[in-house]
């Protein structure tokens, strides 16, 4: 194999969209490009949103008290929703980025770049998908009408993010925000509402502990999203497209160590605001910032392999450490 092959092959497995590896093998030709298209492999992208919604339902339950059964419902309804709108975004994305995408040398081989999916047909799998999203979103609580309106701010985030690259140099923020809203929407999957709108003497929008763990996750996924950017910054400087990779470069890393500092400052008040024990912070806190920050020292920013290696593995540390901490924490006060 020529060393251009063996670059190809290698970008393939980083979210290139031709991939043909593991499970792909055993797919008829035809499905490949909608299964690559969804980023169904890995699968990195659904887990990465659905953490902060199990988040959610873990902090909910923490707070009321809720039994194990209605726990595990609540968490399995959002890992069926979160399939869905991974699928829906993933694609939304790809169709809006194709353009950017033929200009990227690990995206210019994904499904619409390269043709194997016109961008109708894009648009019409994007829309079933999230149809299918709309039928677990309706059936999360009893009032669907709270339903729709809980989902909004990520509905309108999840539409303008492919276009943030475009106009902020801090597309990460914005992803951040989409998916940390995973959050709020795993509490109402437990019908407990974190959103303060119309409560009389509130101030804030939302309920204190929840709005630092929406903020500590928005941060955690700046981080872990910066890192993945840095696949393509040549490419991505050459093109025009932004990023904080792009923004801060060589000084990425002085970065990433203020947000993993905010972000453990944030984990920390959420788990203090909630009454949590020293178990969630040794866990939770603890785990997910030692995870991380051995991410950030040890990821080379200038070997996309190195990038991608973190990017598809240290996410599973500090998510797992954090979902760890709050089941922890549900077990030991469920009592």
């Amino acid at each position: 194999m020529s060393a251009t092959q063996t670059t190809t092959a290698s970008l393939a497995h980083q979210y290139g969209g031709n991939s043909k590896s593991g499970w792909l093998r055993r797919l008829p030709n035809s499905w490949l490009p909608y299964v690559q298209l969804a980023r169904l492999s890995p699968p990195a992208g659904l887990f990465l949103i659905y953490f902060p919604h199990l988040f959610g339902v873990l902090h909910a339950a923490i707070l009321q008290r809720t039994e194990l059964s209605e726990v595990v419902r609540a968490a399995f309804l959002m890992l069926c929703g979160s399939f869905f709108v991974s699928n829906a975004i993933h694609i939304w994305n790809d169709l809006i980025d194709a353009p950017l995408d033929a200009k990227v040398e690990r995206t210019r081989n994904r499904p619409i770049p390269r043709k194997a999916i016109s961008p109708l047909v894009a648009f019409i799998f994007t829309a079933t998908q999230a149809v299918g999203a709309a039928i677990f979103l309706l059936r999360m609580a009893e009032n669907p009408l709270r339903n729709i309106l809980y989902a909004l701010p990520s509905i309108i985030g999840w539409t303008y993010y492919p276009w943030a690259k475009r106009h902020t140099n801090a597309p990460q923020l914005v992803l951040g925000f989409c998916l940390a809203w995973g959050i709020p929407m795993g509490s109402l999957a437990l019908r407990s509402e974190s959103l303060t709108l119309g409560r009389p003497g509130r101030t804030l929008p939302m309920e204190p502990a929840t709005l630092c763990l929406v903020t500590a996750n928005t941060l955690w996924t700046m981080i872990y999203d910066t890192i993945y950017a840095h696949q393509d910054l040549k490419d991505d400087i050459k093109a025009g497209i932004k990023s904080l990779a792009v923004l801060y470069r060589d000084q990425t890393k002085t970065l990433l160590w203020q947000l993993l500092a905010l972000m453990a400052g944030f984990l920390a008040a959420a788990g203090w605001l909630s009454g949590t024990s020293m178990l969630y912070h040794v866990l939770a806190v603890g785990g997910s910032v030692a995870s991380l920050g051995l991410m950030i020292h040890k990821v080379e920013l200038q070997r996309t392999e190195s990038c991608w290696w973190w990017f598809g593995n240290g996410f599973w540390y500090a998510g797992g450490a954090m979902a760890a901490g709050l089941a922890a924490e549900y077990a030991m006060t469920s009592r």
